[in-house]
């Protein structure tokens, strides 16, 4: 049994903590929050008691073996920073870093403490994304995909009346791209590697965050469309168009009720529909995978990690193309 603690209270955390509770691998022994009072009442939901809100007093806590971190992207580097320098294991939300060299130098770190440094990112996880590979080789050549994540943010009315939520604000390094964006360029380059050749353009809100966004991949023999927006509402999901059939994915980030489709429109299941706190415990199963079995998976957990870092470097290609900035200061290592 791996102990754990969560920094962050909001509905990601939540469903990570009812991913975990899947299985008995992974149990939830403490909390951190600014605020106490919130804290304990976001605890008490897990019968969980023990409430942090200095996060230094967390990492060197004896009571948890590794953390989820669920806070703004700002904060990942630093908060992993600290808990890996504790010998702690950390699962941390994507995007796991605001830049490659953050994460490649927490990666070497991570190493060294030898503790296990990986994102939560739900796609790299679940069966769905064999099933999809497969999937993908019997329909053809393929000469175009589209892969898109366009979803209205619950925080967009606070922004439309005037004010700064979080996702729209620059100085916490969110903006549609880090946050649905990530989605699209994972599949991407786990599907079909690295491109030769990325374009991209972003639209801006007030803020300065950018609100939506596309991105073309070019390869030798084919051409990837990526999209994204936090102000608008997709009903189509995502497509991979092949000479032979066609791969449709309503949600490009769970990987749900995936179809092949032949030439003549009839359409074959791929993968059904999954809550998104089971989707979750995919991700926390392989954590504790990670963890208590080094050997065995080593092959995979730097797979996922070189993978990582090749999404990270992907995403800072694409920022500097759209022009998208952050009033951050790098995690030196």
């Amino acid at each position: 049994m791996i102990r754990y603690g969560t920094i962050g209270t909001g509905w990601i955390v939540d469903s990570f903590i009812r991913g975990t509770m899947l299985r008995d691998e992974l149990k939830l022994t403490a909390v951190h929050s600014r605020d106490r009072e919130r804290g304990e009442a976001f605890a008490a939901n897990y019968g969980v008691t023990t409430v942090f809100t200095d996060l230094e007093e967390m990492a060197k806590s004896d009571l948890i073996d590794a953390v989820y971190i669920g806070s703004p992207n700002f904060l990942h580097p630093v908060q992993a920073k600290l808990f890996i320098e504790n010998g702690k294991h950390v699962i941390a939300e994507k995007p796991i870093t605001v830049t490659p060299a953050e994460l490649e130098g927490l990666q070497k770190l991570a190493k060294e403490k030898g503790v296990i440094y990986m994102e939560a990112i739900m796609m790299m996880h679940l069966p769905a994304r064999k099933a999809l590979k497969e999937a993908v080789s019997k329909i053809g050549n393929i000469f175009t995909t589209s892969f898109d994540f366009s979803q209205l943010s619950s925080k967009y009315k606070s922004y439309a009346e005037g004010g700064t939520p979080n996702i729209f604000n620059p100085a916490c390094c969110t903006g549609a791209m880090m946050d649905l964006g990530i989605y699209c360029i994972y599949p991407a380059l786990d599907l079909f590697g690295e491109p030769e050749s990325i374009e991209a353009f972003s639209g801006f809100l007030r803020t300065g965050a950018d609100g939506w966004g596309t991105t073309v991949f070019r390869y030798p023999d084919k051409m990837l469309t990526l999209t994204w927006s936090k102000v608008g509402q997709s009903h189509l999901g995502s497509q991979i168009f092949g000479d032979k059939g066609t791969i449709t994915m309503p949600s490009i980030s769970c990987m749900t009720d995936i179809k092949l489709w032949n030439n003549d429109g009839e359409a074959t299941d791929v993968w059904g529909s999954e809550d998104k706190f089971t989707l979750m415990g995919w991700e926390a199963h392989d954590f504790y995978r990670y963890i208590t079995d080094p050997e065995g998976t080593a092959g995979e957990y730097a797979e996922m990690s070189e993978m990582a870092l090749r999404v990270s470097r992907v995403m800072e290609t694409i920022r500097e193309k759209a022009g998208i900035k952050f009033p951050y200061e790098e995690v030196i290592l």
